[in-house]
Order: structure tokens, then C-alpha cells, then sequence
């Protein structure tokens, strides 16, 4: 049986649900374990009607895209986003809804709708990424006004979001521990288009954006001929002609989720390589300790969230320009020699990876869900809204909420 439909979750995100599978993924599919999630991506052009497609990923859980014709301007784009969710909140008689946004952007179309609890997961911080909408910043503070409760994707993100609402709450990146320890078991085929590409390899995978240091990746080919650099993921917003190529550097595409443990069981290092800008200055890569679950020892440049913990916690060598970042992986290589983990190949590093298993511990994203979860339960109790409908645009300013959750 379903749940009713106080309990839904509808969220807004700027992200596919089939693009690489992260945060947004992650949350919402442990929260539709006792609930019903719609999960509402950005508009899609079709040669027909309006409409929404709405796509059933499992039991709980749905893909919600608005279909709009091609060349509507924003005002009326919004308009018809806005027409027709009215219509399908209709047609589903949701009752104060949980509301979850990734996008301060889907305000404009939402404004009216009666909700409950109104999330605003901060996963990063858009308004810095190449091709921000210019209203982001603005439609943000209105978000962060209207919001009950703030989460924020990383330590540094905190930071900066912590004097802007009166309940934000640190939700650091999180991993699915038994997913990546695959890569450790050995029995893992080896993909058909790595198996080929010699060793050592050092492995990255994510998307492929403005956050790379591109001219890094192309260095550091050059400084080790010797090694081969395994890039996996989607190229997105850089023009694929600008990433350097040699016969060392790979890029192999966007791959499964599932798939990935099998990529990083054929590593012998995993890297890090993200620029310095702002568009890096809050990320907390969700990747790092998703390559200390498979076992791989880490090479980062200095993303705040990455030295803290992980380097402080000597779980990551940290170094920014070309030849101590070559320099890093030569030591992650030697430690792997000096002190390998039996039976596994490529080798690890036994200290190594006996310590990031400690710090691993207790990381897990059921355990990050269940903390919103239970902010969110509180929320929703001391404001009385599990009966009490209220649109968007009237929600007050978040209240106070019991510190920052780790």
C-alpha cells in the first residue's frame, strides 16, 4: 500500500535522474523506502502539447518533466511550469507535501503550491558554476527566507550558508560503503575498455567540467608518460576539443553507477584534479570517500573540503601544481609496494586502507538520511503542519533547530 499523500516528497532539481548517479539520487531513494518521491527536472522541448511525462523509476519513486514547446521565453516557460503542476497537484490531492529543492530557479513556478516542510538542499553553490542564471542569487535568498530547513552538501558550504537561515545543518558527502568495497573483492571482471590501457593507472571519474584543472591532467601526462590517466564521466559545458589529449590520457564516457566499482578495482590510484576557482570553492566531492571505500589511495589538489578531513587525516596526499601532484601519486604507488593488501591487484596499501575503513565507519547514506529525516519529522511537529497546507510564498523563516548534524 502507498502512503498517503501527506507524506510525499516532491523535490525540484537541476539535475537528471539518469545523469551521474549522486546526492540527489542517493537521498531520494532511501526516502522513498516509506514514502512517495517526485522527482521534477527541468523542461524538456516537444513538438506537441504541453504536458508532463511523468516516469515511474520504482514503486515510490517518479520522474516528473515538463514537455514545453521550443523558443518560450522564461516568463512564459514559467507560466506553463507553473499551469501545470496546479494541474497535477490537482489531479494527485497531495496534502502539504514535503517540498525538497536543489534549485532555487523552480521558485518562480512554485511559489503558490500548498506545502509542508520546505527543504532547500544546498548541495553547491550554483550561482558559481559557468552559466549561472543571473536571478539565482536573488531567487536563493527567497528560497533561504522561505525555507524551514537548510542542508548544505560540505563543511565549507556551512560556512558559508550558517548566518543566512536560523537551521542550517551540515550534511557532509556520504558513500554506500558496500557498493564501492566491491572494487576490494577481486572477482570483478575487468571493463573491455580499460583492460587494454597498461598500468599503473590513476583513475578519476565525475563529470568533466569547469571544476578540472584541465591544464593539470595534461601536464601530468607529460610528466609520466609511464602511467596511464583514466578519466570517466560526461563532458559537460567545455568544448571536448579543449581536454588534452596523449597517448596516456583515456576518456572513456559516462558509465553506470553499478558499473564503477569494476573501473576502480583496476586503479592503482585514485585522483582529484580540480581547479582552484569558484566554482570548486564550497564542492565537497562526493567521489572521495567512494574511492576510499574501493580501497584507493587519493591524490587531490587543495579543495577545502578534501583537506579537511582527508588530509589532516593523512587520507589523501594534497598538492596543486603538476609536479607535486606527479610527485604524490609516485608516493601513493611506493606505499602500495612497500605495504600491499593480499590479494587484491592493482595493490593497496594495508595501513592505507585500514585507515580509511576507521574513518569510514560510521559514514553511510542511510545514516545521513535518517538525520534529515528526523529534522525533518521535528520540523514539521513544532510548526504544526502535518494538517496545515501553506503555500510556498507565505512560509516563514526557518526556527531554530539543534546545531549542525556531521
Amino acid at each position: 500500500m502507498n502512503p498517503p499523500a501527506s507524506s510525499d516528497l516532491i523535490c525540484f532539481s537541476h539535475l537528471r535522474w539518469d545523469f551521474v548517479w549522486q546526492r540527489p539520487q542517493h537521498l531520494l531513494s532511501r526516502a522513498s523506502r516509506d514514502r512517495r518521491v517526485w522527482f521534477v527536472e527541468e523542461p524538456r522541448e516537444t513538438d506537441g502539447e504541453p504536458r508532463l511525462d511523468v516516469r515511474a523509476v520504482s514503486d515510490r519513486l517518479s520522474v516528473v518533466v515538463p514537455l514545453l514547446p521550443a523558443g518560450l521565453d522564461p516568463e512564459a516557460s514559467c507560466r506553463r511550469q507553473r499551469e501545470l503542476l496546479a494541474t497535477w497537484w490537482r489531479e494527485q490531492r497531495f496534502d502539504s507535501p514535503l517540498l525538497w529543492y536543489y534549485t532555487p530557479m523552480a521558485l518562480p513556478f512554485t511559489r503558490t503550491l500548498a506545502a509542508g516542510v520546505v527543504v532547500y538542499d544546498c548541495m553547491d553553490e550554483l550561482s558559481l558554476f559557468k552559466g549561472a542564471p543571473p536571478a539565482l542569487r536573488r531567487l536563493e535568498m527567497e528560497l533561504l527566507e522561505r525555507a524551514d530547513l537548510v542542508f548544505t552538501g560540505g563543511v565549507s558550504l556551512y560556512e558559508a550558508k550558517k548566518h543566512q537561515h536560523e537551521a542550517v545543518h551540515a550534511f557532509p558527502s556520504s558513500v554506500d560503503k558496500s557498493h564501492f568495497m566491491r572494487a576490494r573483492s577481486g572477482t570483478l571482471a575487468p571493463p573491455p575498455d580499460q583492460a587494454a590501457t597498461p598500468g599503473p593507472r590513476v583513475g578519476f571519474f565525475g563529470v568533466i567540467d569547469e571544476r578540472l584543472d584541465i591544464e593539470l591532467i595534461g601536464r601530468l601526462a607529460e610528466l609520466r608518460p609511464q602511467y596511464h590517466f583514466v578519466l570517466l564521466g560526461p563532458v559537460v559545458k567545455i568544448d571536448p576539443a579543449s581536454l588534452p589529449t596523449a597517448s596516456n590520457l583515456h576518456y572513456l564516457g559516462m558509465k553506470r553507477y553499478e558499473e564503477l566499482p569494476a573501473y576502480l578495482a583496476g586503479w592503482d590510484v585514485a585522483m582529484l584534479p580540480f581547479a582552484r576557482n569558484d566554482a570548486t570553492r564550497y564542492i565537497s566531492p562526493t567521489k572521495t570517500p567512494e574511492y576510499l571505500a574501493a580501497g584507493c589511495p587519493v591524490v587531490s589538489t587543495s579543495i577545502t573540503d578534501v583537506v579537511h578531513p582527508y588530509g589532516t587525516e593523512q587520507l589523501a596526499r594534497i598538492a596543486d601544481d603538476p609536479q607535486a601532484f606527479a610527485e604524490a601519486i609516485d608516493q601513493a604507488l611506493a606505499e602500495a609496494l612497500r605495504d600491499p593488501v593480499e590479494g587484491i591487484a592493482p595493490s593497496r596499501s594495508a595501513a592505507h586502507v585500514a585507515r580509511a575503513d576507521a574513518f569510514l565507519a560510521d559514514l553511510s547514506w542511510d545514516r545521513t538520511w535518517q538525520g534529515m529525516h528526523a529534522l525533518v519529522r521535528a520540523a514539521a511537529r513544532r510548526m504544526g503542519r502535518a494538517s496545515q497546507g501553506r503555500a510556498v510564498a507565505t512560509a516563514p523563516v526557518g526556527t531554530v533547530a539543534a546545531g549542525p548534524a556531521a
